[in-house]
């Protein structure tokens, strides 16, 4: 090859790949690190490692280069390399063809792997070179997470097998060091892909672990053989969250935490007893910075009305919705922006998600018979300007919570309830009187999250009739350009990346006073609202549909029948 005697560098100027005074940025970068030009030059984002492999390496050595994203695998070609060693070596093979197995390598001129791999595939290799990403991903998604791990767990076709009582051994025993490899890279996987949650579900004859991505649950592919291994593996969980491993007939709850490329993760793990053994669901809570309006994708008008409102002197303000809205998130996010030296801020949580420093965070222990009630009571006594309570539940929590508020306190809480207004009679239900509702309570924020479309292989689509009469759109929204989802492997064919929250402001005015009083129905004040000015969850997700962040179909299935 004409480039083989050529300096990189050379290589890549003569490429317009790379500028000259990229080139002597590198060079001084390389100095320090030690590290290979080629790494230095992608570690700073001048060239990508595609383009390395591509137009440099792959003309200097003579081997081919393969975008492993791009090939369809037939998984009898897996058969002819062990997990154990794709991952030692950091290869993939792809295809075999009379004889002869084809293997993506970062490092294709490694002769001593090379013969390795002929010996253990009983094949002539013919080594592609590919990207450590695209082989990494490969090995993930082919051969599932953790499969080397599981490889040695297995003797013959025997499970090697660990005694949930004998907890000392469990610790040193050769099998459960594995059983926590495995974990770690669960755990790993799933951080990288951005998931909430982990579920780990039992079944006959199958160990099932999905991942929640954007409120999505995913399959994780994972070897099958790891069923044989369910059980050391709850019990390790357990053992990370210091809980009763022996004990397996009632559910347990209990936290540890771990850290991740620097990052400390907080994890919370729920434990349940089924016919076929215990099912486990671990939360994962970030413990670095928390969100901001922005990045919850509350701005404009919203950001607005949520200022006037964390400017109110007391009062209380309710955030509603399902499970996982997102509302503890927001609730966070307002008081890290009231954490001022003026303020004294008390939360009472159950349990305590995300540590802010500055704040008293109380968590309740109802077990002890230190309930949201007692603690609401006891932390009064601690003069707060600001209070936080996780969850009204019940109506002794409700009345002690409205009657912070009246004695002068700035008070968040949440409620669950479908829409803004339904929080009003969900206290209604609860049996709080109307004139308390209507004396201390602000505002009901509604909030669910929509996912954003990937930026990558979103698609432009035309507003049909039908999208019309669902959004109930006027002329001028008709001629917005909108997307539905597509799908590509940044965003794993899912065609959307991340999520951002919509919300719903039902103010207490004096005309919302006037109908609480009254005890309207919930559609009464929600029509009443919404002509006095109220935007919907539906009417906000159409922004996000008609700013090109979000699809017609993915706020739809979010707000559900509104």
């Amino acid at each position: 090859m004409a480039y083989k005697q050529q300096p990189l560098g050379e290589i890549l100027i003569d490429k317009k790949l790379v500028t000259e005074a990229q080139l002597v940025t590198a060079l001084i970068e390389q100095k320090k690190s030690g590290a290979l030009l080629g790494e230095t030059l992608v570690r700073l984002g001048f060239i990508t490692d595609e383009q390395m492999m591509l137009s440099v390496i792959s003309e200097q050595i003579g081997v081919e280069f393969v975008s492993l994203r791009t090939v369809k695998v037939d998984l009898e070609v897996l058969n002819h390399l062990p997990a154990k060693a794709v991952n030692y070596y950091k290869v993939f093979p792809f295809k075999f063809e009379q004889g002869q197995l084809s293997v993506a390598m970062n490092n294709p001129l490694d002769v001593q792997a090379l013969d390795d791999l002929a010996m253990m595939a009983h094949a002539r290799i013919i080594p592609v070179l590919a990207t450590n990403k695209d082989i990494q991903e490969a090995i993930q998604e082919y051969y599932g997470v953790g499969a080397e791990t599981v490889e040695t767990l297995m003797v013959g076709e025997k499970p090697v097998t660990v005694e949930a009582e004998d907890i000392e051994e469990i610790d040193e025993n050769e099998a459960e060091a594995s059983i926590g490899k495995f974990l770690n890279q669960i755990l790993y996987a799933a951080h990288k892909e951005g998931a909430t949650d982990i579920h780990i579900e039992p079944f006959a004859g199958e160990l099932r672990v999905r991942s929640r991505v954007d409120g999505v649950l995913y399959d994780v592919k994972i070897p099958r053989n790891i069923y044989f291994f369910k059980d050391a593996l709850v019990s390790r969980i357990k053992i990370l969250a210091s809980l009763n491993i022996a004990e397996k007939r009632v559910p347990q709850d209990g936290r540890f935490s771990v850290r991740v490329n620097d990052k400390d993760l907080d994890l919370r793990v729920t434990f349940l007893p089924t016919t076929q053994g215990e099912s486990v669901v671990i939360r994962i809570l970030s413990t670095g910075r928390l969100c901001t309006f922005e990045d919850l994708g509350i701005a404009g008008e919203e950001r607005k009305h949520l200022q006037v409102l964390l400017d109110k002197p007391h009062g209380i303000v309710f955030m509603t919705g399902p499970t996982g809205s997102g509302k503890t998130t927001t609730l966070y996010t307002c008081l890290a922006s009231l954490n001022i030296i003026d303020y004294k801020i008390i939360t009472v949580e159950d349990p305590v998600e995300y540590q802010l420093k500055g704040i008293i965070q109380v968590p309740v222990n109802p077990e002890l018979g230190f309930t949201f009630a007692s603690a609401l009571r006891s932390l009064l006594r601690n003069d707060p300007d600001i209070i936080m309570v996780g969850e009204v539940r019940d109506v002794e929590t409700a009345r002690i919570t409205i009657q912070s508020a009246l004695t002068g306190h700035l008070v968040f809480s949440t409620l669950h309830a479908n829409d803004a207004v339904s929080g009003v009679t969900r206290l209604l239900d609860m049996g709080i009187e109307p004139y308390l509702i209507a004396s201390a309570v602000e505002c009901f924020i509604a909030q669910r999250l929509v996912r954003l479309l990937c930026p990558h292989c979103k698609r432009p689509i035309r507003i049909t009739p039908e999208i019309v009469r669902s959004f109930n759109l006027d002329s001028q929204a008709v001629t917005a350009q909108i997307y539905e989802a597509g799908a590509c492997k940044l965003c794993h064919d899912t065609g959307y990346l991340g999520r951002v929250a919509i919300c719903e402001f039902c103010h207490i005015t004096d005309v919302m006073r006037e109908l609480i009083l009254k005890r309207s129905t919930a559609a009464e004040m929600k029509s009443v609202a919404v002509r006095h000015g109220m935007k919907t969850l539906r009417q906000h997700g159409w922004e996000k549909v008609a700013a090109g962040l979000s699809s017609p179909s993915e706020v739809l299935r979010v707000t559900g029948n509104e």
